[in-house]
C-alpha cells in the first residue's frame, strides 16, 4: 500500500472535499489530507488515495463521503470560548428578556453553526440558566437553541452530553461544573435541564437553511476561515436571509465580514465584536 500522497492524488481529494463540504485545503496542507485519511484508506482496503477517491465517487450511500468529511473536520472547541462574545450575549439576552416580558416577542431563537462536540451551545444554555437564577423574570424556557454540525462523530458526542476530565477543564469554571454537571468517577455528564434546551441536527453548510426557521442570533464562529471566498459570501447571505430583522451574528475573533458581505453593521462592545443585520 502507498501511504504517501502524491500531488495528483492530493488534488483529487482536495477538490472532492471542497465539493462535498466546502472546506478548502490549501496546497501547503497536503500533509493534512495524508495524515487524516491514511487510516480510513486502510480501513476501506484501498491501495492508494486514488482508489479511495474512486470508491467515494461510486458510493451511492454517501457513507464513505461522511467518513472522509468527518476525518477532515476540525473539532477544536472549549467552554465559553474567547469569553467576549458570551459577555455581549449576556447583555443581549437581558434586553430580549424585557421584550419577552412585555409581550413583544414569544421566544429567543439561537443557532450555533458548526457546534462540534457541543461546548458552545451548552455554554449558551448555561448562560441563559444563570440569568434565570439571578432574575426570576428571565424566562429560559423561551430560549430555543439549535446546534448543527456536519460531523456525525462530533454530533454523537454533543448529544450524549458526556465529557472527560480534559474536555471539561477547558474554559469551564468550578462553579458551573458543580452546578450543571454530575461526575461518576470517569465522565462528567451535563444536567438534563441544560441538555433539554439544545436541539442537535446534522447540517452541511452547503445546504439550504430554509428548514432551520428564522433565528434571532447566529453563532458561526471559527468556521468561515476554512472556506473559499465565494463560499464565505454564500454562507453569509444565507445567514442574512434567515436572521430576524435586527438579528445578530457572531463570528470568530480572527474572522471578518469585510469584503464578504455588506448586509451587516459591525458593532464593537468592550473587547468583542458582533454584527447586526441591516
Amino acid at each position: 500500500m502507498s501511504v504517501k500522497i502524491d500531488p495528483t492524488e492530493f488534488r483529487l481529494m482536495r477538490d472532492y472535499i471542497e465539493q462535498q463540504c466546502g472546506i478548502h485545503v490549501g496546497d501547503e496542507k497536503m500533509y493534512l489530507v495524508e495524515t487524516r485519511l491514511t487510516t480510513l484508506m486502510a480501513e476501506q482496503g484501498c491501495s492508494d488515495f486514488r482508489e479511495l477517491h474512486r470508491k467515494a465517487l461510486s458510493d451511492s450511500s454517501n457513507k464513505l463521503r461522511d467518513k472522509i468529511v468527518d476525518a477532515m473536520t476540525t473539532n477544536e472547541t472549549l467552554w465559553f470560548r474567547d469569553s467576549a462574545p458570551f459577555t455581549i450575549l449576556r447583555s443581549v439576552l437581558k434586553e430580549m428578556a424585557e421584550d419577552l416580558n412585555a409581550g413583544k416577542r414569544r421566544e429567543i431563537r439561537i443557532w450555533c453553526a458548526a457546534c462540534s462536540t457541543g461546548q458552545e451551545p451548552y455554554s449558551i444554555a448555561m448562560l441563559a440558566k444563570e440569568l434565570e437564577r439571578q432574575n426570576s423574570k428571565f424566562p429560559p424556557a423561551t430560549v430555543k437553541i439549535l446546534a448543527t454540525d456536519i460531523s456525525p462523530t462530533a454530533l454523537f458526542l454533543a448529544m450524549s452530553g458526556r465529557y472527560d476530565s480534559f474536555a471539561i477543564s477547558r474554559g469551564l469554571s468550578e462553579e458551573y461544573k458543580s452546578r450543571y454537571f454530575s461526575f461518576d468517577g470517569k465522565v462528567w455528564t451535563i444536567d438534563n435541564k441544560i441538555k433539554s434546551m439544545v436541539t442537535f441536527k446534522k447540517l452541511n453548510l452547503q445546504d439550504r437553511f430554509d428548514n432551520l426557521g428564522k433565528q434571532d442570533i447566529v453563532f458561526c464562529r471559527n468556521v468561515l476561515i476554512y472556506f473559499s471566498d465565494d463560499f464565505k459570501r454564500d454562507i453569509l447571505q444565507k445567514i442574512h436571509d434567515m436572521l430576524s430583522p435586527g438579528g445578530l451574528l457572531f463570528v470568530g475573533a480572527s474572522e471578518s465580514l469585510m469584503n464578504y458581505s455588506k448586509g451587516y453593521r459591525m458593532i464593537r462592545e468592550g473587547r468583542g465584536i458582533y454584527y447586526r443585520k441591516e
